[in-house]
């Protein structure tokens, strides 16, 4: 029997680390099928190096605006929190969101609750609030792509209309559903431990464990100074990524083949989006494919062009994200080393210290 769950668990793993895999392969398939490779590399090769150094610069200080709003966001939880705790811990779950879609998200939360001496399950639920932003501005930025394109932006992108209006129901209902389980929180706690106690005392423990995670997070984005500070960093970030990829046009010399604007460059950014949201291995595939349709079919820019521009933008933030986690970690075991304290590993963030929760 325990073979059999063993051999079960194996196959599901399996199944969970090869889906991302084939995803990647049929994307990128899909996205460089039609386009001649090697007019790819000259024209990465030939990028300006100081365009390059721009944009990544421009790339890193977008994802320091992010560690910053998470500041606020946590701050009921753990007040001055460490800003270079904050942006390692960011940068090192995108590092790991490289290997193991998704993973980044759970390990970003779990190594600043080790560097801050804090709840992990306060610090998780944090990025379900900060994710939930995140979905809400992504729809905002798209609707303003739709006011900056000159044509009809749903027609030429079939499915964005329909994205679109889900999204902002399910958001609006799951901030409903939200307000309605802080505000009666005990209420809740009760009707799910009732209803789990049904199949056993240890599915009830687990759901109220995450239960009391999710009401920690939703409640520790508190006070007008944090909203109004969340909003305006939220807003600024995304002007960041829209600038970000605006220089991708300059950096992969695209201005010489025809006009560019910053609005091209926010159209662009609010469409890949939706490429990176998709879980392959750092948007790997689903980012190209994406980028190199709106850059032919909307902007009309030659295949070439277009997959230069996937290939060298998504290769920075690869490295600049792998690059970024091998630093921080050693620099963190460095620190570690020199106070005599243990080494940390990857699996060590998981683990619970004797007074953690």
């Amino acid at each position: 029997m325990t073979s059999d769950k063993n051999s079960k668990y194996s196959f599901h793993s399996l199944i969970r680390f090869l889906l991302p895999v084939i995803f990647t392969i049929v994307f990128l398939y899909l996205a460089f099928k039609d386009i001649e490779l090697n007019k790819i590399t000259k024209i990465v090769i030939s990028a300006p190096i100081h365009w390059i150094i721009i944009f990544s610069f421009t790339f890193l200080f977008s994802h320091l605006i992010r560690a910053f709003r998470w500041k606020f966001i946590v701050e009921s939880i753990k007040p001055a929190a460490s800003m270079s705790h904050l942006f390692g811990a960011t940068m090192i779950g995108y590092g790991v969101n490289c290997a193991v879609p998704r993973l980044g998200e759970l390990y970003r939360p779990l190594f600043l609750a080790r560097w801050e001496d804090v709840s992990r399950s306060s610090i998780l639920g944090t990025i379900v609030v900060e994710r939930i932003i995140d979905i809400l501005a992504l729809g905002f930025s798209v609707l303003i792509s739709v006011q900056l394109f000159t044509g009809d932006l749903y027609s030429e992108i079939v499915w964005l209309k329909s994205t679109i209006y889900i999204v902002f129901a399910l958001m609006i209902g799951l901030i409903i559903l939200i307000a309605l389980v802080v505000k009666f929180k005990d209420k809740f706690y009760k009707i799910i431990l009732k209803f789990a106690g049904i199949f056993s005392n240890r599915a009830a423990k687990f759901l109220g464990e995450v239960f009391d995670t999710l009401i920690k997070g939703f409640s520790s984005l508190s006070g007008t100074k944090n909203y109004l500070a969340t909003i305006f960093l939220t807003a600024f970030m995304m002007f960041i990524y829209g600038l970000n990829s605006y220089i991708g046009f300059y950096m992969l010399r695209m201005n010489e083949i025809q006009d560019v604007t910053f609005s091209m460059g926010w159209i662009l950014m609010t469409i890949a989006a939706f490429g990176v949201i998709i879980p392959t291995p750092g948007g790997t595939g689903s980012y190209h494919l994406i980028v190199i349709a709106v850059l032919v079919n909307i902007f009309n820019f030659p295949e070439e062009a277009a997959g230069a521009y996937a290939f060298l933008t998504h290769l920075i933030s690869y490295v600049l994200f792998v690059i970024s986690l091998l630093v921080i970690v050693y620099l963190v075991n460095k620190s570690r080393a020199a106070k005599g304290e243990s080494i940390e590993t990857f699996l060590s963030v998981f683990k619970l210290k004797p007074d953690e929760k």
